[in-house]
């Protein structure tokens, strides 16, 4: 049940992501808040298994505060490619 905590934090951290970072209209208002949700969700399930308990801090830090940073280079990297697809777009078309 404590991985809904991780998981609810994660997201709400990754709607922030979203709204921080320049570029929202090229993206979608879903990426960020998914990718750290799922990053979090692989992190605490990892952490886990490979034993570490819920009462470990590294847990709670790599699943709540390590998602949203993946979650922040996913988006600047999809920002970007967007960018470059369209301004390769707009060239081809002669725009």
């Amino acid at each position: 049940m404590y991985i809904l905590l991780a998981l609810i934090g994660a997201c709400a951290l990754g709607i922030a992501v979203h709204f921080l970072m320049s570029g929202r209209e090229l993206r979608g208002v879903a990426l960020a808040p998914a990718v750290a949700t799922a990053v979090s969700a692989i992190t605490y399930t990892g952490l886990q298994w490979a034993g570490v308990g819920e009462d470990s801090i590294w847990l709670w830090l790599a699943s709540v505060l390590g998602a949203p940073v993946v979650a922040a280079l996913v988006t600047v990297a999809i920002t970007g490619m967007r960018k470059r697809s369209d301004a390769d777009a707009k060239a081809a078309l002669g725009i």
